[in-house]
């Protein structure tokens, strides 16, 4: 058996990066790529230039992932698979950005010959043959990027695209915390290899119509709990069914209310059949984080989501009962 090697052994970042581009490179069979449910442009990103750099060593590559709406610009016909019932005979499984558990999706966790986990959040438990999970880092994408540079591939506009695309996302066009020096001159890197930066942030942003059309809606149902600490806002299957489908990835709806002036947390909670699905986000030393473990979720410190199974009001009390939970434990709410 393989013995898993983490975050905690005695092997560093750069060493784990070193041992896993090695055994990409010598793999003889199929390298399958996945990501978890409902990808956003670091899921995609990751994989998508991952898999690109991996087919210029031709080496056999299935990228399993349907890609939103707003992202389909990044791929090509015939780059990404539907997902699969079985893995190919003798395949090596990259999943990436997201733990090896029930989140990760597009092929079966348990029937690979190796498994090989690359992820940048703090609570994932680090299962796999080889994982490397590196906090620090603002974007899987970012340590993809690492990566590609040890395999020693050459960088081209179509592999920087849409790496530069999971760093763009997951700082928030780099406004968020996690930018840092470090995410400005792997950014840079990037752009000297192509990656056409004024064109690309301007088609993430494009929608659908219809899009626009919700927003108003959810921008109706905004409150302000707890003496403004918070803002919430909700999409329910009524005003769905009201516009219609937009195929939209309406998570950055929390994107929007995140900067109401005086806030620490942003919920955006959308009802589903028979649950709801909430983004947090948060500043000040709040962790979103903690508020989503609190309700079965997780994520990074300052954004993190949740799946609540139940009513929209009922998820609505504990969601409250959570984010009160934690502006008292930070010492913004109740006795001081």
């Amino acid at each position: 058996m393989t013995t898993t090697i983490n975050n905690q052994g005695e092997v560093n970042y750069d060493q784990k990066i070193k041992l896993i581009a090695d055994k990409l490179h010598d793999w003889q069979g199929p390298i399958v790529l996945i990501s978890h449910v409902d990808p956003d442009g670091d899921a995609l990103g990751s994989t998508l230039a991952l898999k690109r750099a991996l087919d210029t060593l031709d080496k056999e590559t299935v990228l399993a992932l349907e890609a939103p709406r707003y992202l389909k610009f990044l791929t090509k016909d015939g780059e990404l698979s539907k997902p699969l019932e079985s893995l190919p005979t003798g395949s090596l499984l990259a999943v990436l950005d997201v733990e090896m558990g029930p989140r990760a999706t597009g092929a079966p966790l348990d029937s690979a010959d190796f498994t090989v986990n690359i992820d940048h959040h703090g609570s994932n438990p680090r299962l796999g043959d080889l994982s490397c999970v590196q906090p620090s880092k603002a974007a899987t994408a970012q340590m993809v990027k690492d990566l590609i540079d040890v395999l020693g591939v050459d960088w081209t506009p179509d592999i920087a695209t849409p790496c530069l695309t999971g760093i763009i996302t997951d700082t928030g066009n780099f406004r968020y915390s996690n930018t840092d020096q470090s995410v400005l001159a792997t950014a840079g890197e990037l752009l000297a290899a192509g990656a056409d930066y004024a064109n690309l942030t301007d088609r993430l942003q494009w929608r659908h119509p219809k899009y626009f059309e919700m927003l108003g809606k959810v921008m109706n149902t905004v409150e302000f709990p707890y003496d403004g600490l918070a803002v919430m806002a909700y999409m329910t299957l009524a005003m769905e069914a009201e516009v219609g489908e937009t195929d939209d990835d309406s998570n950055d709806y929390v994107g929007l209310i995140r900067y109401a002036e005086g806030t620490k947390v942003a919920v955006f909670v959308k009802e589903r059949e028979g649950h709801v699905k909430l983004s947090v986000r948060t500043r000040d030393g709040v962790s979103a984080q903690s508020i989503c473990h609190e309700l079965g979720g997780g994520g990074h410190v300052n954004a993190a989501g949740a799946k609540i199974e139940g009513s929209l009001e009922d998820a609505r009390n504990k969601i409250l009962a959570a984010v009160e939970n934690e502006l008292e434990a930070k010492g913004f709410w109740g006795k001081k």
